[in-house]
């Protein structure tokens, strides 16, 4: 992630947390959302740089949780 990215870039994503919890891999992710393990691996790396609504709406229904189980926003420091 470049330093512009850092300082505009808050958003985690805890894919990888929720995977542990569930005892599952991404490729049995991968099968019950429909979304390829590249574009699953990307997003539980913190490297996407934007998610679409259909991926996230797969992702949840797979996992069974909600937008906000899997993104958080970290915030800003105001020093």
């Amino acid at each position: 992630m470049s330093a512009e990215d850092a300082a505009t870039h808050r958003v985690i994503c805890h894919l990888g947390q929720l995977l542990a919890e569930r005892d599952m891999t991404l490729v049995e992710l991968s099968t019950r959302s429909g979304i390829t393990v590249a574009n699953l691996s990307v997003l539980k790396n913190d490297r996407a740089r934007a998610v679409r609504f259909s991926t996230l709406t797969a992702v949840c229904d797979a996992l069974g949780c909600e937008p906000g189980d899997l993104f958080t926003l970290v915030p800003t420091s105001r020093g």
